[in-house]
């Protein structure tokens, strides 16, 4: 590295250490990973308390819509925030966002929350554009940092952010226009944008810290190098998600999931999950990901055969499998990593993610007849459990004083 590049990041960690504002706006990690874990918990709580016929929200969603809103363009999008906020000084080698600016960013992220949950006082546009004004200002902010550093290999990442903005615009629009948002175009969008983001980082990160991992355990066998199979894994999942999300009553979805469902497990397969069972931290990355290849499979056979795989068992496959717990597993790796903890989960935090797991295989459990209603709720109690116990786990990490460190 130049020395040109070491400098910023040398002043990254001096801005970030002299911050003298509250530490949880020290980097962009802190506020968003306390906001999306928190916001996962009281969406659901929300959401229980609205589907029993408590009047606790003023939405102009019903509340399956809103549920399926808040937890993919709310919960995710202050995710995503957090990591790219927190990845781009290392992608560009420029100052980090810290401060009043990041309150700033989210706040308008909770006046987005805020202008959803009481839509039914508001316009439907006035609703959408307080709503997309947080995703709207974040893209401009990270495409500016891109842009000034340099980074031009990173832009398919940010191509993909802006996506996942449209599919909630679109969103917004069936909404608008009386249409059942939860299964439209933008819902879809949505989720095939995070899909494709799980599978592009996913298959930079998993293979990249197993291999560390395994390397450090004196261990020969190693996750296989990007290659041929993982090119011709994302061309199809891309094609894939394109074709479902424009065409999903398309005839060839089904099959094609079915080959992408396979060709992702073969994928992951290569990566040596089993090797790192005994490392929270290492296996809840894999078990995210294998929800992607579940989530293809599941999806495909539900087009197939009625009954045999219920749609709504299968999306959450990929909402609450996929892209519930693959953000755990990255926030509490980004969260460890940049308090300069030790890379390590603890016997409480293995617990949260076990709880998150069982959540979401009784919910795939609940579409079924056999679940009759009881697996459902079961599955909401292990979530809240889960992402609480989460949640207070690391509330002290992104509280801390910032530690002397380089980013």
């Amino acid at each position: 590295m130049s020395d040109a590049r070491k400098k910023p990041a040398q002043n990254s960690s001096s801005r970030v250490r002299n911050w003298s504002g509250p530490s949880v706006l020290s980097f962009g990690y802190r506020p968003f990973f306390l906001v999306a874990s928190v916001w996962a918990l009281l969406a659901m709580a929300l959401w229980l308390l609205a589907l029993a016929g408590v009047p606790v929200l003023g939405s102009r969603f019903d509340p399956i819509t809103w549920h399926a809103h808040e937890m993919l363009f709310g919960y995710l999008g202050a995710a995503l925030a957090g990591f790219m906020l927190t990845a781009v000084p290392n992608w560009t080698g420029r100052l980090p966002v810290l401060g009043w600016p990041l309150a700033g960013l989210v706040a308008i992220w909770g006046a987005g929350r805020l202008a959803v949950a009481t839509s039914s006082l508001m316009s439907p546009y006035l609703t959408a554009a307080a709503d997309v004004a947080f995703p709207l200002a974040l893209f401009v902010l990270i495409l500016r940092e891109v842009a000034a550093g340099r980074s031009w290999k990173n832009l398919p990442l940010l191509a993909l952010f802006g996506f996942f903005i449209l599919g909630n615009m679109l969103f917004h629009v069936d909404a608008a226009q009386g249409r059942f948002a939860a299964n439209g175009v933008g819902m879809r969008l949505g989720v095939a944008t995070a899909i494709m983001l799980i599978s592009l980082v996913g298959g930079r990160v998993i293979p990249s810290f197993t291999r560390n991992w395994l390397v450090k355990a004196g261990r020969a066998a190693l996750p296989a190098a990007f290659g041929i199979i993982d090119k011709l894994v994302l061309i199809s999942t891309a094609l894939a998600l394109f074709i479902w999300t424009v065409f999903p009553s398309s005839p060839l979805i089904s099959e094609l999931f079915i080959l992408v469902g396979m060709g992702q497990l073969v994928r992951l397969m290569r990566w040596r999950s089993w090797a790192v069972r005994q490392e929270p931290l290492l296996w809840v990355l894999h078990a995210g990901y294998l929800f992607v290849p579940l989530g293809f499979l599941a999806l495909g056979l539900s087009g197939l055969s009625t009954g045999l795989v219920p749609f709504l068992g299968a999306l959450h496959l990929w909402m609450a499998g996929g892209i519930g717990i693959m953000t755990l597993a990255i926030i509490s790796r980004a969260s460890l990593a940049h308090a300069g903890k030790p890379l390590h989960a603890s016997p409480r935090l293995a617990m949260a993610y076990n709880l998150v797991l069982l959540s979401v295989l009784l919910r795939f459990l609940a579409a079924y007849p056999v679940g009759n209603g009881w697996a459902a709720h079961i599955s909401a109690i292990l979530w809240l459990a889960g992402y609480a116990l989460f949640t207070w786990h690391f509330w002290p990490i992104w509280m801390a004083k910032p530690v002397a460190r380089r980013f």
